[in-house]
């Protein structure tokens, strides 16, 4: 199948129902995605073998077949491009305008071109503390073609989240999420996004804007928008949930879906939380596990 970018061929492939995916991306899209005015995400595969998402708004286009991420601060995520460079990458602009894509981790460089380039952007020209130290270079596997955030679709299944999520409510006898990121993670207008691995291996991220926290362990969304996406759900799937807000204020969370049951509101999903890491400066950590809070709790018991 062959599609025409001003005047030149442009072939696609992995062509998915009511959407078309493609491996080089438009003079166009390069131009949008210049912009430092955007959200970026990159979702990379853990030691454990899970997806973790990362706040990376650095990403751009460098060729038609390249991706660049500039690194200024240290966290997980750029581990984890050298222990399996697959990436997954999801970009929204400021016009709420998404494109979503896949790609290998190739090589890195601390001088040339792209590192001058990043350097005199003025977010980092001027920023006495954060400069760009490092580029990261992926070769392009798959980039969406640019759709626009169904926010219709968003606020209603948000309305059913609400009046749904109660099915999923639990007491816990520990605390889980801190009071900060309960609110975070609940409030409508957080945003907020999934990633699993695909079938292919690749990890993949879904917009659940309409997610909510039920309670300091549980997270529920129902199974629209992006349906097609979120349908490859199994129960027992393990699964990164993000969320943040405008302030870029953010927090991802690991955890295991419990599949779509029928509630008073329709179709909704939970995901247990069983990992809380904190992205942000100046020291990004995970700072609750599921298995170090039971072995801790049996070592009280035996003590």
């Amino acid at each position: 199948m062959k599609i025409k970018f001003f005047g030149q061929d442009q072939r696609f492939y992995n062509i998915k129902k009511g959407s078309v995916m493609l491996n080089r991306i438009s003079e166009q899209y390069i131009k949008e995605l210049e912009s430092s005015l955007k959200i970026g995400l990159v979702a990379t595969i853990a030691k454990d073998g899970n997806s973790h998402i990362t706040v990376l708004s650095t990403i751009q286009a460098n060729t038609p077949t390249q991706m660049i991420v500039g690194q200024f601060t240290e966290g997980l995520s750029k581990k984890h491009f050298k222990t399996n460079n697959k990436v997954g990458f999801l970009v929204m602009s400021l016009q709420k305008e998404l494109w979503t894509g896949k790609m290998d981790w190739t090589h890195e460089k601390k001088e040339g071109e792209e590192y001058e380039m990043y350097n005199r952007q003025p977010m980092f020209r001027y920023n006495t503390y954060f400069g760009i130290h490092t580029v990261h270079f992926f070769d392009l596997l798959e980039i969406s073609n640019k759709e626009n955030l169904n926010m219709t679709a968003i606020i209603f299944n948000a309305i059913k989240t609400t009046i749904g999520k109660g099915k999923f409510n639990k007491k816990y006898n520990h605390q889980i999420l801190k009071p900060w990121a309960e609110k975070l993670l609940g409030k409508l207008d957080t945003l907020k996004f999934l990633s699993y691995i695909d079938d292919d291996g690749y990890p993949i991220i879904v917009p659940i804007i309409q997610a909510q926290a039920v309670n300091t362990g549980t997270i529920a969304f129902s199974n629209n928008p992006y349906n097609e996406q979120l349908a490859k759900l199994k129960t027992g799937t393990s699964v990164s949930i993000l969320g943040m807000n405008l302030d870029l204020e953010n927090v991802m969370v690991n955890g295991v879906f419990n599949g779509f049951k029928n509630t008073i509101a329709g179709k909704l999903g939970s995901v247990d939380i069983h990992q809380v890491y904190n992205s942000m400066p100046p020291k990004p950590r995970y700072i609750y596990s599921l298995l170090k809070s039971r072995e801790l709790q049996h070592t009280n018991k035996n003590s």
